[in-house]
Protein backbone atom coordinates (compact mmCIF):
# COMPACT_ATOMS: atom_id res chain seq x y z
CA UNK A 1 0.00 0.00 0.00
CA UNK A 2 1.24 3.46 -0.70
CA UNK A 3 0.14 6.68 0.94
CA UNK A 4 1.98 9.67 -1.16
CA UNK A 5 3.82 12.11 1.49
CA UNK A 6 2.50 15.45 2.31
CA UNK A 7 3.89 18.58 0.87
CA UNK A 8 1.52 20.84 3.16
CA UNK A 9 -0.43 19.71 6.09
CA UNK A 10 -0.61 17.68 9.49
CA UNK A 11 -0.14 14.23 10.64
CA UNK A 12 -2.01 13.14 13.34
CA UNK A 13 0.27 10.40 14.63
CA UNK A 14 -0.10 7.94 17.74
CA UNK A 15 -4.13 7.86 17.65
CA UNK A 16 -5.44 4.82 19.63
CA UNK A 17 -5.95 1.57 17.71
CA UNK A 18 -9.40 1.89 16.10
CA UNK A 19 -10.67 5.36 16.83
CA UNK A 20 -9.35 7.33 13.94
CA UNK A 21 -12.56 7.49 12.78
CA UNK A 22 -14.07 9.40 15.69
CA UNK A 23 -11.09 11.46 15.53
CA UNK A 24 -12.30 12.33 11.69
CA UNK A 25 -15.65 12.69 12.61
CA UNK A 26 -14.91 15.35 15.65
CA UNK A 27 -12.55 17.36 13.79
CA UNK A 28 -14.71 17.49 10.55
CA UNK A 29 -12.70 16.03 8.16
CA UNK A 30 -15.23 15.22 5.55
CA UNK A 31 -15.70 19.00 4.97
CA UNK A 32 -12.51 19.79 3.94
CA UNK A 33 -11.74 19.77 0.00
CA UNK A 34 -8.53 18.22 0.16
CA UNK A 35 -6.83 14.36 0.79
CA UNK A 36 -7.13 12.77 4.17
CA UNK A 37 -5.88 9.14 4.40
CA UNK A 38 -7.06 7.39 7.41
CA UNK A 39 -4.18 4.26 8.06
CA UNK A 40 -5.64 2.19 10.91
CA UNK A 41 -3.84 -1.01 12.93
CA UNK A 42 -0.42 0.01 12.01
CA UNK A 43 2.01 -1.50 13.99
CA UNK A 44 4.09 0.32 16.68
CA UNK A 45 6.77 -0.45 19.00
CA UNK A 46 5.34 2.06 21.43
CA UNK A 47 1.40 1.57 21.30
CA UNK A 48 1.53 -2.22 19.72
CA UNK A 49 -1.00 -0.65 17.46
CA UNK A 50 -2.26 2.88 16.16
CA UNK A 51 -4.10 4.87 13.99
CA UNK A 52 -2.65 7.55 11.76
CA UNK A 53 -4.59 10.58 9.97
CA UNK A 54 -2.90 12.12 7.35
CA UNK A 55 -4.33 15.46 6.16
CA UNK A 56 -2.86 17.07 2.64
CA UNK A 57 -4.23 20.99 3.92
CA UNK A 58 -3.25 23.01 7.00
CA UNK A 59 -6.52 23.94 8.69
CA UNK A 60 -7.24 25.21 11.99
CA UNK A 61 -7.27 22.38 14.91
CA UNK A 62 -8.98 22.19 17.87
CA UNK A 63 -6.29 21.09 20.17
CA UNK A 64 -9.00 20.52 23.32
CA UNK A 65 -10.96 18.29 21.19
CA UNK A 66 -8.37 16.56 20.20
CA UNK A 67 -6.61 16.29 23.61
CA UNK A 68 -10.27 15.17 24.70
CA UNK A 69 -11.16 12.79 22.39
CA UNK A 70 -7.13 10.62 22.77
CA UNK A 71 -4.52 12.72 24.83
CA UNK A 72 -1.48 10.23 23.18
CA UNK A 73 -2.27 12.34 19.63
CA UNK A 74 1.04 14.11 18.53
CA UNK A 75 0.15 16.68 15.88
CA UNK A 76 2.70 16.83 13.31
CA UNK A 77 3.03 20.35 10.69
CA UNK A 78 4.20 19.69 7.53
CA UNK A 79 5.73 22.24 5.66
CA UNK A 80 7.14 21.89 1.84
CA UNK A 81 7.92 18.37 2.73
CA UNK A 82 9.71 18.66 5.95
CA UNK A 83 8.52 18.21 9.44
CA UNK A 84 8.62 21.67 11.02
CA UNK A 85 6.58 21.33 14.21
CA UNK A 86 5.43 18.23 16.43
CA UNK A 87 3.01 18.82 19.40
CA UNK A 88 2.18 16.35 22.16
CA UNK A 89 -1.43 16.54 23.50
CA UNK A 90 -2.90 16.41 26.85
CA UNK A 91 -6.15 16.21 28.66
CA UNK A 92 -7.71 20.14 28.89
CA UNK A 93 -8.90 21.53 31.63
CA UNK A 94 -11.82 22.50 30.50
CA UNK A 95 -13.96 21.59 27.09
CA UNK A 96 -16.57 23.67 25.63
CA UNK A 97 -19.51 21.91 23.23
CA UNK A 98 -17.50 19.16 22.83
CA UNK A 99 -19.90 16.95 24.86
CA UNK A 100 -23.61 17.56 25.72
CA UNK A 101 -24.61 17.09 29.15
CA UNK A 102 -27.10 14.19 29.66
CA UNK A 103 -28.93 15.74 32.61
CA UNK A 104 -32.48 16.59 31.63
CA UNK A 105 -32.83 19.08 34.46
CA UNK A 106 -29.44 21.06 33.93
CA UNK A 107 -29.79 24.71 32.83
CA UNK A 108 -28.32 23.75 29.51
CA UNK A 109 -31.33 21.49 28.35
CA UNK A 110 -33.70 24.62 29.14
CA UNK A 111 -31.34 27.66 27.85
CA UNK A 112 -31.33 26.67 24.30
CA UNK A 113 -27.96 28.53 23.16
CA UNK A 114 -26.26 27.83 26.14
CA UNK A 115 -22.54 26.62 26.30
CA UNK A 116 -22.05 22.57 27.24
CA UNK A 117 -19.07 23.44 29.35
CA UNK A 118 -17.13 20.45 31.42
CA UNK A 119 -14.16 20.62 33.60
CA UNK A 120 -11.66 17.81 34.32
CA UNK A 121 -12.20 16.55 37.82
CA UNK A 122 -9.88 13.51 37.95
CA UNK A 123 -6.97 13.27 35.16
CA UNK A 124 -6.28 9.97 36.55
CA UNK A 125 -9.99 8.64 35.23
CA UNK A 126 -10.79 10.83 32.18
CA UNK A 127 -14.14 12.78 34.00
CA UNK A 128 -14.79 15.62 33.31
CA UNK A 129 -18.07 17.31 35.28
CA UNK A 130 -20.35 19.66 33.96
CA UNK A 131 -19.59 23.29 35.39
CA UNK A 132 -23.67 23.57 36.17
CA UNK A 133 -24.68 20.74 37.69
CA UNK A 134 -22.01 18.30 37.85
CA UNK A 135 -22.70 15.85 35.95
CA UNK A 136 -20.13 13.16 35.04
CA UNK A 137 -18.90 12.47 31.78
CA UNK A 138 -16.31 9.84 31.47
CA UNK A 139 -13.82 9.27 28.36
CA UNK A 140 -12.24 5.52 27.82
Amino acid sequence: MKIDSIKNGIVLDHITAGKSLEVYKALGLDKLDCSVAIIKNVKSNKMGKKDILKIDEEFALDFDVLGYLDPNITVCIIKDGKLVEKKKLQLPQKIINVEKCKNPRCITSVEQGLDHVFYLANKDKRIYRCLYCETKVEKK
